[in-house]
């Protein structure tokens, strides 16, 4: 099922907004946050080009500004959320030519294994996602605005290019300036461009290639241009936050801000987000290199909430290291936090106490929603839950609710603790899965076996679940279980 956009794990307490700071990559700096319009905050992410299975930078991606948006709405704040899809382009039209399939086929298969994995990680759907192909009257207007206000050609060839020349403010999101730019590009062979730098805004039609009709005849838009038409279609010329990949500053995200901004004649963003780069076993990521992961490959081997764990005990702005190690880790960490909540009922209440914990989340997450700091204060929860739990009760169960409450804001801790404890995963080991119905069996002959004080049945069993990944816990109350 979908996940719906509601406003997650709602924060209590009088709460200033203003304290949020975000680390700008226009401004290097962290900038103390201030919407446009008071109480709504517009966002716009560059999301998926559809030929493919998303792969774990994918998934990076969509989590990290999954949170930001939980956050702004726990804070209160109305969020417009539009996230786009790229269904054409060079690498579209390739593979459909390749498995000789239509090419909406294609691209409708690859969204719906995308939303797929994207709920399976917890990602709420965006409010808005557009498609290339349905915002053709969008691209071609803001192409015509550029034409007439002197940024855009048409070249020899029948493209129509952006004129890099005529912003003066371009290179200013990725460090850049236009003479070093310059100085540093190769010398194009195509001559129907003024400048090497210029980029493409209209693509000629090619045979057998869709293509919609312009006044610049029958073609299809360049990459860039698509993000800025559909941007500005639904969040208006100017809006407050531009995420996206650390790979698409430059020159996707240059170019977005000098289309746009020469097309409306106002400024584009005022807060950029770029989050950092996917690397395995400390290795960029890539297919070249054959450690190239799709979610679904992750999928097999581990439950979509420790894949989403993993991702946000980073900083999203830190390198995002995959490797069986991290993953592991993170599958046992989640495992704390659950077994922490287990024969809990939490408890929605608000005291000095569960107060205090409200606010140490709340200065994690302001400061640039750094999460591994606000994961750490689910872990400081999880302490004093388990020392208070059989002692103070009532006080267990306000902390609990503490504690579910923030981890809602994050999109952790809101599985029933058994049903996640004991839920299993495919794999590809040939170690047997055991049903539930299996291993209360076998717990029940364990039992049995202590009640008749026959030790070693009962540590032959114990080492039997095991093997099988099954973990049991003995305590007062009687014995539980859950999956390694």
């Amino acid at each position: 099922m979908p996940v719906t956009a509601g406003a997650p794990g709602a924060l209590p307490g009088n709460r200033d907004p203003s304290m949020l700071k975000i680390y700008n990559t226009l401004t290097n700096q962290k900038d103390t946050f201030v919407p446009i319009e008071a109480g709504k905050v517009g966002m716009y992410v560059c999301g998926m080009t559809v030929y493919d299975y998303c792969h774990l930078g994918h998934a990076r991606v969509m989590v990290v500004f999954d949170v930001v948006v939980r956050y702004l709405r726990a804070l209160g704040y109305d969020v417009t959320y539009v996230r786009n899809i790229t269904d054409i382009d060079d690498k579209i039209i390739r593979r459909a030519q390749e498995n000789g399939e239509d090419i909406q086929a294609l691209t409708g298969r690859f969204i719906a294994i995308m939303n797929e994995d994207a709920d399976a990680l917890g990602i709420a759907r965006p409010d808005i996602e557009p498609r290339a192909t349905g915002s053709m009257r969008d691209i071609i207007a803001m192409i015509g605005a550029l034409v007439t206000n002197g940024y855009a050609y048409q070249g020899s060839n029948g493209d129509v290019y952006y004129d890099v020349s005529r912003f003066e403010h371009y290179g200013r999101l990725s460090g850049r300036n236009l003479e070093e730019l310059q100085a540093g590009a190769r010398i194009e062979v195509d001559e129907s461009k003024n400048d090497p730098l210029d980029f493409v805004l209209w693509k000629q039609a090619k045979p057998g290639e869709p293509s919609w009709d312009s006044p610049w005849g029958a073609g299809r838009p360049g990459w860039h241009i698509e993000c800025s038409a559909m941007s500005t279609r639904y969040l208006g010329a100017h809006f407050d936050i531009h995420g996206g990949g650390m790979d698409l500053k430059f020159p996707h995200h240059e170019n977005e801000i000098a289309q746009s901004e020469a097309a409306t004649c106002k400024p584009f963003v005022n807060y950029w987000m770029h989050n950092g780069f996917v690397r395995v076993d400390n290795e960029k990521m890539s297919k070249s290199l054959g450690n190239f992961f799709t979610v679904r490959e992750i999928l097999k081997h581990y439950r979509p909430e420790e894949v989403r764990f993993f991702i946000i005990a980073s900083h999203y702005r830190s390198p995002l290291n995959y490797s069986r190690e991290n993953l592991e880790n993170s599958k046992a960490a989640l495992a704390r936090l659950y077994t922490t909540l287990r024969d809990i009922e939490p408890l929605q209440a608000d005291d000095p106490e569960t107060e205090r914990y409200n606010a140490e989340f709340h200065r994690a997450m302001d400061d640039d929603f750094n999460t591994p700091e606000a994961v750490a204060v689910l872990f400081e929860l999880a302490r004093e839950i388990n020392r208070c739990r059989d002692s103070q009760p009532e006080r267990a169960r306000r902390l609990a609710g503490c504690m579910r409450n923030s981890g809602a804001v994050l999109g952790l801790l809101q599985a029933s603790p058994e049903a996640f404890l004991r839920a299993s995963v495919s794999g590809d080991s040939a170690v047997q899965i055991l049903s539930d119905g299996e291993i209360e069996a076998k717990i029940a002959s364990r039992i049995s076996a202590r009640a008749s004080r026959n030790w070693a049945e009962a540590d032959r069993i114990r080492a039997e679940l095991e093997q099988h990944g099954i973990i049991l816990e003995d305590a007062a109350a009687g014995t539980s279980w859950r999956r390694a």
